[in-house]
């Protein structure tokens, strides 16, 4: 499924010089930064859906973990004395 886009002719210029000084075809140029922008919108709207989950489910049960206990618990990694997470509480 062909897509077309519209820029100006700023924009346009800027691509197809940067196109030029990488070796790049514009056409490759676009899609890519195309791709990085979606990879990257999707991974934000996935940790948001991930917080709303987290919210849900603390509001639901209580259950939690501190600041404190937080930076305890990665302080300890890559150390002899690394742990395993704390478990959630009230």
């Amino acid at each position: 499924m062909a897509i077309s886009v519209k820029i100006d002719d700023d924009l346009k210029s800027r691509i197809h010089r940067l196109a030029g000084l990488q070796q790049r075809s514009a056409h490759w140029l676009m899609r890519e930064a195309l791709e990085q922008y979606v990879a990257r919108e999707e991974a934000r709207e996935s940790f948001k859906e991930e917080a709303l989950a987290s919210w849900t489910a603390f509001q639901e049960t209580g259950l939690h973990l501190t600041g404190a206990e937080i930076r305890v618990w990665l302080d300890s990694w890559g150390t002899e004395a690394e742990t395993d997470a704390p478990p959630c509480h009230d």
